[in-house]
């Protein structure tokens, strides 16, 4: 079934304007009371089309049936569904050892999809999972869907999440003939901006929130992007810095700062505390006439600090609170802002993409070149879209007198969403709440040495295990002050959500990882790869 969409927003006043989650009344499909002994039979009943209200919402389900998502999962009930005009929905409710519990995932990039990317840890703790796409179709590179679709960014912003809430909880009431006990988000990217407008907007939808490297300002982000890939950019188009070039930086920068952590392993705890010039690697400098690879020209370094300093106007006014890109970070400007192979960068099609169709209110379209972008006066003109899609609320207060828990985390070498942005925030909401104590009552970010965008391919211990620690945290009270990170070698596994515990010969070593501020320092004896023999520290920046 295809759906429809529509720029209009008058709908989301009403629904947004509707009390919290309190049943499920039947209109055309099942209810909880009606829900029979036998779980297939009553997943088939589900298969659409069929329609129900849940607090007023309207929810069309198109498909519902006995599956697995991966053939090492438990068996579920699969559901697939929307509301108008286009927010769609996936769900996945196990067939057996239900823990009485729901999560919900978050997207990436720009969403479009219901893949269930973070369900997999959940099912197997007997967890129902939903995912929705916020409200369009398309490629999570692709932001065509936006072109002048004030209600497909609605959704987008969170308007879709909030709703998908409703329908999750609703949906496995029905199912299993009772309410959740907890409710749970985890998300990253897209998804760790969803997670923290949920606390900000909609502090009653969940017990507890994972999210991670949130953009919480989009538009922020993006001109952060726009930056790097213009910084490496000749007028013509071809490109500055290249492999070699990112390889020599990366390694001039451990020469400098690899010890900071205490132990010489590739590592740094805190870039910001790394005084590295890439001056010191200038081909003036060195005394040659440069190569790739060899030193920096006046043109590549010109370059390196630009990427490093973060967008400014012409005046040189910082733009934002995001900051540069980290040092120590180089090697994944390589596929990032710098062309790996024969491959460019991936941000050069992403970001320009976004800017045509997401950043402006009205989008300029598919004629508009990135290298158009006025840093003076553009960020000014994306003021109504970050508006609607701003996570910057540091008014946490209402997320907490419910019992709310967040857990948040940030890799140190995250060139995708970099990690100033995130840090500057918790450091808002401290000061905001009342002070550290108070904000590490219900809310504490983990900073990953040499961690990536979301990943677990990265050179640090980035293989975290957060949902045990959040549910020992609601359901217990036991704060989390220290996780296990691991660094994990993913080699031809297929892109998915890791499995805890992680296989142990595919594990390279492990670190603590500590509530922001603190990080990990090696205490001087014992396996540096063996995370108890760590403690933690506050550098000096």
């Amino acid at each position: 079934m295809r759906r429809g969409r529509s720029s209009s927003i008058v709908a989301k006043f009403a629904i947004l304007a509707v009390a919290a989650l309190c049943g499920v009344l039947a209109s055309g499909g099942p209810s909880a009371a009606a829900q029979p002994t036998d779980p297939a039979a009553h997943c088939e009943s589900l298969k659409g089309p069929a329609s129900f209200t849940a607090d007023g919402l309207h929810v069309s389900i198109t498909s519902a049936k006995v599956t697995k998502v991966y053939d090492d999962l438990p068996e579920v009930c699969l559901v697939d569904g929307y509301t108008a005009p286009a927010v769609g929905f996936r769900i996945a409710m196990p067939m057996a050892n239900w823990n009485g519990k729901y999560l919900q995932t978050g997207c990436g990039g720009a969403c479009g999809t219901t893949k269930l990317f973070f369900c997999d840890e959940a099912l197997n703790r007997g967890y129902a999972c939903l995912a929705t796409d916020m409200g369009h179709t398309s490629t999570t590179a692709d932001w065509d869907w936006a072109y002048n679709n004030l209600q497909g960014k609605v959704d987008f912003a969170f308007r879709s999440t909030h709703l998908a809430v409703i329908i999750g909880k609703a949906l496995t009431t029905v199912f299993y003939g009772e309410t959740p006990s907890k409710a749970y988000f985890y998300g990253c990217s897209t998804g760790g901006r969803q997670g923290y407008l949920e606390a900000e907007m909609f502090p009653a939808d969940f017990d507890g929130i994972i999210a991670g490297a949130p953009p919480l300002s989009e538009t922020g982000s993006g001109l952060q992007l726009a930056w790097s890939m213009l910084s490496n950019t000749r007028p013509d188009g071809s490109l500055i810095l290249n492999e070699s070039d990112a390889r020599l930086i990366h390694a001039a920068v451990l020469a400098d700062c690899d010890m900071n952590d205490g132990v010489k392993d590739g590592l740094m705890g805190d870039p910001r505390a790394c005084r590295f010039d890439p001056a010191e690697i200038a081909c003036a400098k060195k005394g040659s006439a440069g190569g790739d690879g060899a030193c920096l020209t006046p043109e590549k370094l010109d370059a390196v600090r630009k990427i490093y300093g973060g967008p400014v106007d012409s005046a040189g006014h910082a733009i934002g609170h995001q900051g540069g890109v980290p040092v120590g970070s180089e090697l994944a400007w390589i596929g990032d802002y710098v062309a790996k192979g024969a491959r460019p960068p991936q941000y050069a099609y992403f970001i320009q993409e976004f800017m045509r169709y997401m950043a402006f209110n009205p989008a300029p379209g598919g004629d508009f070149k990135l290298a158009t972008l006025d840093f003076d006066r553009d960020p000014a003109r994306m003021g109504e879209s970050e508006k609607l899609y701003s996570a910057s609320n540091p008014d946490l207060r209402a997320f907490k007198a419910k019992g709310g828990k967040l857990i948040s985390f940030q890799g140190w070498g995250d060139t995708s969403v970099v990690p100033g942005g995130t840090v500057d925030f918790y450091e808002t909401v401290t000061r905001t709440m009342g002070g550290p104590k108070s904000t590490l009552d219900f809310y504490r970010l983990f900073t990953i040495p040499g961690g990536r965008h979301c990943s677990s391919d990265g050179a640090g211990a980035e293989a975290v295990n957060y949902l045990p620690a959040l549910e020992a945290w609601v359901e217990a009270g036991k704060a989390p002050e220290v996780l296990l990170g691991q660094n994990y070698d993913r080699g031809d596994l297929p892109l998915r959500a890791l499995h805890f515990p992680l296989d142990p010969k595919r594990v390279r070593f492990t670190r603590p990882v500590y509530p922001y501020p603190a990080v990990a320092h090696y205490a001087g004896a014992g396996d540096p790869n063996d995370a108890a023999n760590y403690k933690p520290v506050v550098m000096a920046q």
